[in-house]
């Protein structure tokens, strides 16, 4: 392994939410909450970015564009990038997209939040998979759009989607548009071909617009496979996908994201209605991780398996009543730690006073996720040991509930 994955690197300071902003988007509090323990003294396992230095190659070509010193109006103009991201949808999924089919976005939360307006009317319903990342619930409230939830089953750790509540809520000549997370956020699940059919031929059935978020599709535990759900339906032009280099190379700064949209009428409104340009560094950085970011990709595969394995064996031996099973996909791990906590626990605020370790708690992902927390598995290993160890001294095992 070339890259140094252990590798610990002060983010204070750079107004990175990570570290300078949790206390506003973890506790709606300002920077007078007090705790027991100095920022500084925190191990971080919350917010969806990675505590590992972005590949070199993609720094690089950064520096490069940098080098050009002029940093005017930018559009993706030449055909160079979308022959780096379409080459690396063909390589990894097998998935072919039309050219004039992508857009790009800053972002695929702002992305849906557009999207959301586009499509539906204001008497019509969103509908998600819960438990769910949040922004999904927050694009239709924004737009004050209903929204729907059907609850994944969980069967032992392992969650499977209830077709026939899907289908029932799918029926419903007002629910307009499903927002699909494959892979789900925050359960890790790599939705099989067979699921993806049976869903996709529901919306079909019912006429059913998809935001297919796929941000998470290359963080993938080795030998599992993604497949785009637009993909298995090439002619339902109501399936909309959305990828991001943020997830998978540590950019999400540079808000930059990749849509594809197939229906021609929804594409020219987005046009029309879109703000569409780009940060230069942006373009440069995503596709110097398309052309030769794979390497290091497959070495962070290695490593975040192993992190996911040390957490099952820690996890196991020290919070036995805790279930956990190793996610398909992500760097996140959704842990059930209801066999300690009654339902009035806030746990992201019990950690950080008991422990020191900033987490996110079920309440953030809308439904069917009380006394769950999920923790960022994408750190250096002896931060991951620490965290770990932290969570298993402070959980009141004389309590169990």
């Amino acid at each position: 392994m070339t890259t140094n994955f252990d590798e610990i690197i002060d983010r204070r300071n750079t107004n990175a939410l990570n570290t300078d902003g949790f206390r506003q988007y973890i506790f709606k509090a300002d920077k007078t909450m007090a705790f027991p323990y100095k920022d500084e003294e925190f191990i971080r396992m919350w917010v969806a970015d990675m505590e590992f230095a972005t590949p070199q190659v993609i720094i690089d070509a950064m520096k490069e564009r940098l080098d050009r010193r002029i940093f005017g109006y930018t559009m993706i103009f030449s055909d160079d990038y979308y022959k780096a991201f379409s080459g690396w949808c063909q390589k990894r999924y097998g998935w072919i997209f039309h050219k004039d089919h992508l857009v790009t976005s800053n972002g695929i939360i702002p992305a849906l939040y557009e999207l959301v307006e586009y499509i539906t009317k204001p008497d019509e319903k969103v509908l998600f998979l819960t438990p769910s990342y949040a922004y999904f619930k927050y694009a239709a409230d924004h737009h004050h759009r209903e929204w729907v939830a059907s609850d994944l089953i969980n069967e032992g750790g392992t969650y499977r989607i209830d077709f026939e509540d899907l289908e029932q809520k799918a029926a419903d000549e007002k629910t307009t548009l499903l927002i699909l997370c494959n892979p789900h956020n925050p359960t890790g699940r790599v939705w099989s071909s067979e699921e993806l059919r049976k869903l996709g031929e529901i919306c079909i059935k019912h006429n059913t617009w998809v935001v297919s978020d796929e941000i998470h599709c290359d963080l993938l535990r080795i030998g599992q496979k993604h497949i785009p759900l637009a993909k298995l339906f090439p002619e339902y032009d109501r399936i909309i996908t959305c990828m991001a280099p943020s997830k998978t190379f540590n950019l999400a700064g540079l808000m930059f994201s990749n849509i594809v949209i197939p229906d021609h009428e929804l594409r020219k409104i987005w046009k029309h209605r879109h703000y569409g340009f780009d940060n230069p560094l942006s373009i440069a950085a995503a596709q110097a991780a398309y052309e030769k970011g794979e390497p290091w990709l497959e070495e962070l595969q290695v490593y975040l398996d192993e992190n996911f394995a040390f957490t099952k064996t820690y996890l196991s031996e020290h919070l036995p009543k805790a279930r956990f099973e190793i996610s398909e996909a992500t760097y996140l791990a959704w842990v059930d730690v209801s066999a300690y906590f009654d339902q009035a626990e806030d746990l992201p605020l019990f950690f950080a006073n008991k422990a020191g370790v900033l987490l996110e708690g079920g309440n953030m992902f809308v439904q069917n996720s009380d006394r769950f927390i999920r923790l960022n598995l994408a750190c250096p290993r002896s931060l991951l040991e620490e965290g770990l160890k932290r969570i298993g001294e402070a959980v009141p095992l004389e309590k169990e509930v």
